[in-house]
């Protein structure tokens, strides 16, 4: 009997209970600022971009002021064009007319220095003609006389109102004192020996305000280029132009 007896062994009261290993808190390969509160991504993310009705309102009221805009500048536009040819038919403005009708040389002389000293006196005709439109002419005009590049005199226009249908002849005195014009002396002698004439040409840069009827408009400028060719420009003789052509336009 003694030796059919099992003996069962007793737990310990006081040692711990053993439990079975669990899952680790922090899966291996990650960290815990890899994990995510699962509240947190349920949380709905809000965006800045306008809903689709306030960006279709913004662009319609981009496209309407600019509708508007072009509107008026078309309507500005209209009116200006009506006014323009109104004023046409009213004034039928006409371009002036200019012309070189004379030129006297009064000295043409080298000094000491050898320095070349030029007087001349210009016929200078200007013309209006137009019915209803005047032409005041302000000061500060400047008029030179260039032979191949190089400045021979200069002068001015002096300040004069031009009437309706009017033509005014104005005697024009220029001189300069040229440096070192040994040498233009001898080019303008051997070009009237070789060729029998001589090339100029004047430039004339004035300003001018236009009176139509009893309005005078701001102030512009205009500018007039005159090709002459002279036989001779021997110091008091007389000097024939043979050819002269005058061109004119306003400058801004």
């Amino acid at each position: 009997m003694a030796d059919q007896q099992r003996i069962h062994p007793v737990p310990d009261i006081e040692s711990p209970p053993q439990t079975s290993p669990t899952a680790p808190l922090v899966p291996l390969g990650s960290t815990k600022s890899d994990l995510v509160n699962p509240v947190e991504q349920h949380q709905p993310i809000y965006s800045h971009v306008a809903p689709p009705m306030k960006r279709r309102r913004r662009s319609c009221c981009c496209c309407r002021c600019l509708c508007w805009t072009l509107s008026i500048l078309l309507i500005l536009i209209v009116i200006i064009g009506i006014i323009v040819g109104i004023l046409f038919l009213v004034f039928r403005p006409k371009l002036p007319d200019y012309s070189i009708d004379g030129l006297e040389v009064t000295q043409l002389s080298l000094s000491s220095d050898s320095s070349l000293s030029a007087s001349f006196h210009v016929n200078f005709t200007a013309r209006n003609p137009n019915r209803r439109i005047g032409i005041y002419y302000e000061g500060g005009s400047h008029i030179t006389v260039w032979y191949t590049g190089t400045q021979l005199c200069r002068g001015s226009i002096p300040k004069f109102y031009q009437g309706h249908r009017n033509t005014t002849v104005l005697v024009l005195p220029m001189s300069e004192q040229i440096q070192n014009g040994a040498g233009l002396l001898t080019a303008l002698q051997q070009q009237q020996q070789q060729t029998g004439n001589i090339p100029l040409l004047l430039r004339a840069r004035q300003p001018v305000r236009i009176k139509l009827g009893s309005l005078k408009l701001p102030e512009m400028k205009f500018s007039v280029r005159c090709w002459l060719v002279v036989d001779a420009l021997s110091p008091n003789s007389s000097i024939r132009i043979s050819s002269s052509n005058c061109s004119f336009r306003f400058r801004v």
